[in-house]
């Protein structure tokens, strides 16, 4: 039995027990429920469930307690962080009222959602809102997955007094550096698919990865496609965005999504280097509950040799750029390129299992 399964259980039952008849019809859908579970976002979109904006404090700290059960300590902290930064990118955009809601920026917009009943033999939770996508399925009282897990963070870097910078997801930005500039000339022309990166994560937010599969427009990465204005807005965004750093059809093609990696594998790297890579890694991987991060390490340790790291963009502080890096059982993509080089997305996928579709495969396949 898992201990953090069972606080998961616990925190959630305790959540359900909480709820009126009409919160309950927003947070409580039943499992599998394949179309809707598998629907994952990162934009601040209607991500499907109950806001903390309906919450008394008392349930709003057990939703708090139940992302905690899932997270390791560093990143509990750092998701509270992310999430304290719309109210920093709120006075950033100068207040503003956009994408549909009274609040272009909202600490609060953030869903929860509770699949099937916490304690049965299946059941999961999801929290989502504005560069926070938290997903895990539990099975047998055993956490079997908890991918896709998305965190991202606008600004990337933000100043503090006495000249020091809020940086969320530094370690994500400044481990990859480190290692594309302990390369040699052959080894970076390896690792370096494109020297234009994309304007977003290339797999996006699709539920499901399939070779060929290119970055998507912004206005597709939310649940409902915008129509009219706003539409025009963000489609302009988009062409902005793209002009500023020269990316064209060409880049796209190159950046695509291909189940055989790209860029330079890790065999091909020296052992400071690859350390480097494994420090690299940690900061996707260490981001669950310490009980099973060790064992999404293992699982991809048993094929770190085949692991590709492929890098886009460039190199110095400041440049937008996009790294990927992928093997057997990890997908792990980060992505800096809008605000000039200070808007972040990263997210780590297992391509077997998100959503705990192997797990639950095998499953199925064992009881019928």
């Amino acid at each position: 039995m898992s201990a953090t399964a069972n606080a998961m259980t616990d925190i959630a039952q305790a959540i359900l027990a909480t709820l009126n008849t009409e919160q309950t019809s927003q947070a409580h859908w039943p499992f599998p429920s394949e179309d809707e579970r598998q629907k994952w976002f990162y934009t601040p979109t209607d991500h499907g469930g109950l806001t903390l904006h309906t919450l008394t404090p008392e349930q709003t700290r057990l939703v708090m307690r139940l992302v905690d059960a899932g997270l390791s300590r560093p990143a509990y902290v750092t998701v509270s962080t992310i999430i304290g930064l719309e109210n920093v990118l709120d006075q950033l955009e100068g207040w503003t009222a956009h994408w549909n809601f009274p609040r272009g920026r909202d600490p609060q917009r953030y869903f929860l959602r509770i699949f099937g009943d916490p304690g049965t033999s299946s059941w999961g939770w999801r929290i989502g809102g504005h560069h926070v996508s938290l997903h895990f399925t539990i099975l047998n009282n055993e956490v079997v997955s908890s991918t896709p897990c998305f965190l991202g963070a606008d600004p990337a870097s933000s100043p503090l007094l006495g000249g020091q910078f809020l940086r969320p997801l530094g370690a994500c930005e400044d481990l990859s550096r480190e290692l594309m500039h302990s390369f040699n000339d052959e080894q970076r022309s390896l690792a370096i698919v494109s020297h234009v990166p994309p304007t977003d994560l290339v797999t996006a937010n699709r539920s499901e990865l399939h070779d060929g599969d290119m970055a998507l427009p912004l206005a597709k990465v939310w649940r409902d496609e915008f129509t009219g204005d706003l539409h025009n807005v963000v489609e302009q965004f988009q062409k902005n965005e793209d002009a500023k750093i020269g990316y064209t059809p060409e880049h796209a093609s190159a950046l695509s999504y291909s189940t055989t990696p790209k860029g330079i594998a890790a065999s091909s790297m020296n052992t400071s280097q690859q350390e480097i890579l494994r420090a690299l890694v940690n900061t996707y991987v260490g981001r669950i509950s310490d009980e099973f991060a060790q064992r999404e390490a293992d699982k991809v340790s048993e094929h770190f040799q085949q692991l590709h790291f492929a890098w886009a963009g460039g190199t110095a502080v400041g440049v937008p750029h996009y790294y990927r890096i992928q093997g057997p059982r990890l997908l792990a993509e980060y992505d800096n390129t809008t605000r000039d080089g200070n808007h972040v997305h990263t997210v780590w996928r297992d391509p077997v299992n998100d959503f705990g579709a192997d797990v639950l495969a095998e499953h199925h396949r064992k009881s019928h």
